[in-house]
Parts: structure tokens; sequence; C-alpha cells
């Protein structure tokens, strides 16, 4: 097979309905093989004839959508000074737009020989090694429309692909657990009940298990061990090969149901591990360029993520690949937006965090990356890797510090108020100051990494024993109440109580400034038994049991409310945040007042007090600087918000009638109603509120 010169850009595989254009970037490489399999696994070896700006590459007529293929990359083998070409070793194109096969663990993966790791392997690794796969890149999108929704008007949904819907009784079994399964108009109509405008999507870039996990027979469920960036991980298709188009469709059917998809994406290291890991892709195509290593022992490699490795977005081929990669799922697939896995490790471009690093720059001027929601989780494990309220004013964030502040409120934590209020309000102390708004602050209680909502409730203590680490891993300070019982109980108190717990929870997060987040399964009380780090159990412990639903079906219905709620009143999702004047001049009535549970505003001594447990919120509905699409002026009802974390009933005065003459209930979580209330309570009456509830009232008149 004679292949053509074929063109250096775009990287990898190219498929124009003729031939294959492929192209490998490796600055160290003396020459690239391009190996062909075919479907007995025969190899068929062709060198790539050209080498332009260290791009090597080639064209063959006749190969088209299906053809497995991979990489031999000869060159130099020093680890000692970082160069760890190794031919013996069939290597992932990092371009791949799909892969195949699986892994299968042995010695002939490694680059090294078992017991001497200075040793070079020369095992051929082809039998072991997932293969990289031309696909077709034509598709019948049907006029499909990004939603473009717009970040205050959005509520996320957490969820991953296999785990929310391998048990769904009513999806057929072989589309279960895969792309198809999560288009299916069940599930698009239970995300639209639930008031939901995105999913955010756990890990689908082609990820493989853990060797050690693969030892204790589990499996890296979670999916953040990633080795392909361009690939929709096929363990998700409900047919071989047919990830591309599957992955199309749910994105397009979910787009017609005004459903925005985001990716949980993970560039800040690949599957490759450390120095000991397996040869699999870029470490054996350029290993100095793609990743950071130890610069006085280039043997080793940086690690700030905890998994072995560090990309090195220092170098402009790294860069140019996560660029490459994000701007293909925005345009080729259709996605919405991505969240950034230990995004703090993206900007460390020598050793500390620095804001201003390339890859923010290079992300700012992008004209297609630049327009899609960027949402960083803002912490990695490295020295000064905890960046919530740091990162540049494009980007929303993960707000760990809203998650802690909510969760210690409502389990009773002393000296929470000051805090609990800055949190509920968008977190203006971490976002205002560098002109972002309120939506910069994504709002989560619950995310895949801890407690679910109702194991949050139920649990003093972690319980990962079916992990096999001795219960040794995820974290061990929850902020997490278990209401007086370890576990599942038949005590109806605590049962109601928790129930309670949870209804606080979720209204808070809700109804706070900025962008709601709900993990998959907590609109109906899904449990992992205590085990707050399930990343390796793909089994019942992380599975969405959809059984659930009908007996915790007044939750959803809560949850849905909720979102309802929030949608019709624009006061609870404000595009700026409170400034605390009166909204006109010559008027006294301020955009938020805060009170006591006397109804006297809160003065600098009560937000000192250490009891700090209740709070009344008053938002003005006409006091929103907002203007709708055509320009109008926002304009929505006044409410009170009442806040009551202790664990006895407490008498709440209401404000005097310049706030308002009448109030009505009309969300209350001690019974789970939302809706218009019953009689109104006159300016000044009493309004009791029940130990750990939250009552919202709506100005009469």
């Amino acid at each position: 097979m004679r292949p053509w010169p074929g063109r250096p850009y775009p990287l990898g595989a190219g498929y124009d309905g003729v031939g294959t254009n492929f192209a490998l970037f490796s600055e160290v490489a003396e020459y690239v093989e391009l190996c062909l399999f075919d479907d007995d696994g025969t190899e068929t070896r062709v060198r790539l004839p050209e080498v332009d700006g260290f791009v090597h590459h080639g064209y063959l007529l006749g190969v088209g959508p299906g053809q497995r293929y991979g990489y031999r990359v000869h060159g130099p083998h020093d680890p000692a000074r970082g160069l760890r070409c190794n031919p013996n070793k069939l290597l992932i194109d990092p371009y791949a737009k799909a892969i195949s096969n699986g892994l299968s663990w042995d010695e002939a993966l490694y680059g090294y020989k078992f017991g001497a790791p200075d040793e070079r392997n020369d095992t051929d690794s082809a039998p072991h090694v997932p293969k990289s796969v031309v696909v077709n890149p034509f598709f019948d999108w049907t006029n499909d429309r990004y939603p473009r929704t717009p970040y205050n008007e959005s509520v996320i949904y957490e969820a991953h692909v296999r785990g929310l819907t391998i048990d769904h009784q009513e999806i057929p079994p072989r589309l279960r657990g895969t792309y198809a399964g999560l288009a299916h108009p069940v599930m698009i109509d239970h995300l639209i009940k639930l008031g939901v405008t995105a999913v955010e999507l756990m890990p689908v870039h082609q990820f493989i298990s853990d060797h050690t996990l693969a030892e204790r027979r589990l499996s890296n469920y979670w999916g953040y061990n990633t080795i392909g960036f361009f690939a929709p991980h096929d363990g998700y298709a409900a047919m071989p090969l047919n990830q591309v188009q599957e992955f199309k469709g749910m994105v397009r059917a979910l787009h017609q149901a005004g459903i925005e998809v985001i990716l949980d994406v993970v560039y800040n290291h690949t599957a490759e591990g450390n120095h000991l890991g397996p040869t699999l892709s870029m470490r054996g195509i350029d290993n100095e360029a793609y990743y950071r290593l130890v610069e006085d022992d280039p043997k080793f490699y940086m690690d700030y993520t905890g998994t072995g490795n560090s990309l090195n977005v220092r170098t402009p081929h790294t860069l140019q690949l996560i660029m490459d990669s994000l701007r293909y799922w925005v345009t080729e697939m259709h996605v919405d937006g991505f969240r950034f896995d230990l995004a703090a490790t993206l900007a460390r471009e020598f050793y500390d965090v620095d804001r201003l690093a390339t890859f923010f720059e290079v992300v700012q001027q992008d004209p297609v990356v630049s327009q899609v929601k960027l949402i960083a989780e803002p912490w990695d494990v490295g020295p000064g890797g905890y960046q919530v309220g740091n990162f540049p004013p494009l980007w929303t964030e993960w707000n760990g510090k809203f998650r802690d502040t909510v969760r210690d409120f409502w389990r009773g934590e002393h000296a929470t108020l000051g805090e609990f209020a800055s949190r509920i309000t968008g977190s203006s102390d971490l976002y205002q100051d560098d002109g972002r708004r309120p939506y910069a602050s994504i709002n989560f209680v619950t995310a895949h990494d801890g407690f679910t909502l109702n194991d949050l409730v139920s649990y003093n203590e972690k319980h990962n024993e079916a992990n096999g680490e001795d219960n040794q891993d995820g974290e061990s300070h929850n902020r997490s109440w278990n209401c007086g019982v370890e576990g599942p109980t038949d005590d109806e108190e605590v049962v109601e109580l928790r129930a309670r717990q949870r209804r606080n929870l979720m209204a808070t997060m809700l109804l706070s400034q900025g962008v709601p987040m709900i993990l998959h399964g907590d609109e109906f009380g899904r449990t992992q038994h205590g085990n707050n780090n399930a990343y390796c159990q793909d089994n019942e412990v992380s599975w969405v049991d959809w059984s659930l639903l009908e007996s915790n079906a007044e939750l959803v219905e809560f949850t849905g409310a909720l979102a309802r709620f929030r949608k019709a009143h624009p006061v609870f999702r404000r595009k700026r945040f409170f400034a605390g004047r009166p909204i006109r001049k010559g008027e006294e009535l301020r955009d938020i007042a805060w009170f006591t549970p006397a109804g006297e505003e809160m003065t600098e001594q009560n937000w000192e007090d250490d009891f700090g447990k209740c709070v009344v919120i008053f938002l003005n509905g006409e006091g929103i600087p907002d203007l709708d699409s055509r320009g109008m002026r926002v304009v929505d009802d006044s409410f009170l918000m009442a806040f009551n974390a202790h664990h006895e009933d407490i008498e709440v005065t209401l404000p005097e009638a310049e706030y308002g003459p009448e109030w009505t209930v009309v969300i209350d979580t001690t019974t789970g109603h939302v809706g218009n209330g019953e009689k109104p309570i006159v300016a000044g009456g009493q309004l009791n509120l029940t130990a750990r509830s939250l009552v919202v009232l709506q100005r009469v008149g």
C-alpha cells in the first residue's frame, strides 16, 4: 500500500469520501509508521512519507470509516532524559475520533520490563491496546439548534450516561446505559418535568480503567482516566463502532427538547499515569511535549492531579490539542459547554497557579470556545490549588464554598449565618470584584464526588469498604448529619426529619442567586449506602435506582415545582448582584433587606451572634436591575424567605407594612408545599417557623 503525501493539517485521521489523510505530531520522532488492522487483527504497516513542522503525514486512497489503526513511533528511548519512543508499542492517535476494542492489561503495555524499570521492553503491545478508528464525519443534524439558555435561566443536572439509564425499566434493554438510552423519550420527559435546562455529563471522552482496579475486579466507573480527547467512549454505544453517530443523535434529541449538553472534560492528565504506567499514546509519541516532567529528573512526572501525570499546557502543541478538541466537540458534536475537571492544573505554567495562564488567554480569544458555557472545577491537589473565585471573567465555577456553607447551616453549625447570607445571594465576595455576575457561581450541595443528597442527611461517616481501600479513600470531613441514626432506620421522627432536610437543601440551592446544579437521582432520594467515593462501583451502588421514583414521588414533584417557581420569578435568578440600596431616588425600600426573627432589621451585632440559625430576607421584585430580551425592565413580585436551622420552632414576626401589607406562604419545606397559600398574614403578624425549615412568602397586593 503506497501512501500519497497528504496534508499536515488537520491532525488525526480525516476521511473525505474517497480516502483518509493521517497526520501525527512528534518533534522527537525519526519516522512514524501507520499501522492498519483487519478484522482478524492482521497488521499492515505504512511509513508516513512526509514531515512538515514536525507533523508526519500521508494520504491513503480507499481507506474509509471503520478502519482500525494505530502508530509506531521510531525515535530515542532514554527515560532518564524524558524520551520514551519505542516502536514496539502500538500507540493510540491523540486525535482519534473513535477508539475501540478496549484494553487488556499485560506487561507488553509498558515501556520497561517488570522488575527492571530502566530496561526497555521490546514486547509488541498491539494485541492489548485499543485501536483508533476512522469515522464517517457526515450526519443529518436536521436543522439542529443550540438552545443557548442564558446562565441565569439555567438548571443543570449532573449525570452519568451509564449510571442514569442502566436500571431504567421503561428503556429498552439494548439501550440502557448508552447515549441512545439518555435520548429516550422517557428520560427526556423526566428532565423536562424537573425543569432541567442542561445535562452535565460525567466524562464521555474515551477512558480506560486503572490496572489496580482491574486487579480488584473493579473499574474506573466515573471515567476520569481519559485516553482520547476527541472520541466518545465506546462503552456507552448501543452498537459497536457507532459511538459517534449515537452521541450526535443524543445531542440532537436533547436539543429538540431545549436541553443543553455540557461535557465534564479531563484535560489535566491522561490514563498513561506516572513513570511506571503503560505506554498507550502520547508518552510514546512525544513525552516531553505532552507531559509536565520534573525539571531536575525528567524520568518522573509532575503530578498536580493525584493520578500520576499532568499535561504540559506550556507547550503549543498540547495547547493546540486541547483547543482542537474543544472546538471539535462544539462544531462537530454540537455540545453547549464544558466543565473542566481540576481546572487549576491548566493554570500551572510554572509552579503556582497563574490566573493569567496562556490556556485562559487562548480560550478568551477563540471565536468558538469562548462562546459556550465554561465551568471550572476551581481546584487541584497541588500547592495553592484551591482557587474558588479566582478564575477569569469568562468563566463560571463550581462553588465549593456554597456547598460547604449550606451544609453547615442546615446541620446547625454555629456562626455560619454571615457566610450563608453571602452564598445564597450569589457570592459577591468571590465574583463581583472582577466584573462577574451572580451566575458565575454554580451552586451545588451534592455532586458525583461525595455523598448523595439522601446520604448527606443519613450518614455521619463515609462507608467506602466496597472500594477495597480499607475505607481510607474519599473525603472524611463531609459536613453531613445523620439526623440521629447512622444509615437506614424505621424511626418515623428521623425519617420525617431527613425528608425535611432534603427539601431544605434542595430549596436553598434552587432559590439562591446563581446557577443550581442537581445530582442525578437526588430528586427521588438515590442512595450509595454511605459510599462517598463510588468512582469504581459500576453496579447498584452507583446506578440510579428508578424504583425510588414512585416511593419518593413527592420529592420529585417538590423539586420540579421549585424549578418552575424559580423560572416564573426572576427575582430568584437575577443577572446582577444585590446592592443593598433603595431602588429609586426618594424611596427607602431597598432591593434586599435582612430581619431578625423579631422583625427588626439585622445589625452588625446580630450578624456576629454565635446563635445565627434564623433569618428573614426581603427580596424586592421591583428592584431588579435587569432587562429582558426586548430591552424592557424586569419586574417581579416581592418575597420573604424565612430560614430556621434551629432544632426548635421559632415564632417569626413579619416586617412592618412598608415592605408589604400582607403575605401568603408559597413554599414550605415542612409540608413540601409549593403554590398559593391559604389565609394571608398581615404585616407585623406572626409566623410559626418549624424547626429546621424554610418558608417563602409572597407579597399580596
